[in-house]
């Protein structure tokens, strides 16, 4: 079994179609979206795309812990500010050995500040592990 290459680039694991929240999306509204399942957080940027934060479910239950009113909480009130990220020259090693310390699922990519993609750890496990080593049994 051939070693994953860990020298990956950020630029070619990352996803490019990311979902964002604007600062002034409502709480509830996100809290409404991480319930659809699809989502468990989201990059929140301002309008020049530029990454100000990121809001995740966890920010929603630590606002509901202190009896916040998600109605009038917003991404920017939710958010955690300067998240972690990565430029796009970061290797797979690198932001695999981020994830592990910070204990975060997803780290946005960005060039210049701007966002230009997010991995997370399935994006990781899709591009380092060979599919051909997975097999599916049954109906």
């Amino acid at each position: 079994m051939a070693q994953p290459n860990l020298n990956k680039k950020a630029r070619d694991i990352m996803n490019t179609r990311v979902m964002t929240a604007a600062r002034q999306f409502s709480g509830r509204d996100l809290a409404i979206l991480f319930l659809s399942g699809t989502f468990s957080g989201l990059p929140v940027v301002d309008p020049g795309n530029k990454l100000v934060g990121v809001v995740t479910e966890f920010d929603i239950l630590k606002a509901l812990a202190a009896r916040k009113d998600l109605h009038v909480m917003t991404a920017e009130t939710l958010m955690s500010p300067l998240p972690i990220c990565v430029e796009e020259s970061t290797t797979a090693e690198e932001i695999i050995q981020m994830m592990i310390t910070h204990q975060v699922i997803r780290i946005p990519v960005v060039h210049e500040g701007k966002l230009v993609g997010v991995i997370s750890r399935s994006d990781l496990l899709n591009h380092l592990i060979d599919a051909h080593l997975i097999n599916v049994y049954g109906a």
